[in-house]
């Protein structure tokens, strides 16, 4: 009995972390754009996520890392490719968003049908030595 209230008090840790994690990336683009470092408003929300990318810690149904730039125009496929590098050139961030149960980045802008997505394992170097 004691261990499910272990595991209750886990899950609900992993989505209290997963929320800040959310919460402070959108503090942090927020915060990039008033002061003008960024050209365009990034907010990032928790999504379904690709199916065909889950791992072993995916949380199921919501797997995915939808960041949407605010940019009030269509943005081009390189663009979008250039915020999805700011988050999967950062093997730390990307090994965080893995273990909290994200398996898919997606990067959308408010106009225009145009996406991209990764599949983050691809980006963690996991399985090799550690040195």
């Amino acid at each position: 009995m004691w261990h499910k209230i272990i595991e209750i008090k886990e899950w609900f840790g992993d989505v209290a972390e997963r929320y800040k994690l959310l919460r402070d990336f959108n503090m942090a683009a927020k915060m990039s754009f008033i002061s003008g470092v960024s050209p365009t408003l990034l907010e990032a929300k928790i999504t379904k996520g690709d199916p065909t990318y889950k791992h072993a810690f995916s949380k199921w149904r919501a797997g995915g890392f939808r960041i949407k730039a605010l940019s009030g125009q269509p943005l081009s496929k390189s663009e979008l490719i250039e915020i999805g590098r700011v988050v999967l050139d950062n093997e730390t961030l990307t090994r965080k968003m893995i273990s909290l149960g994200w398996d898919t980045l997606e990067v959308h802008s408010n106009q225009g049908h145009n996406g991209a997505k990764w599949a983050l394992k691809e980006y963690a170097n996991i399985g090799g030595f550690l040195s």
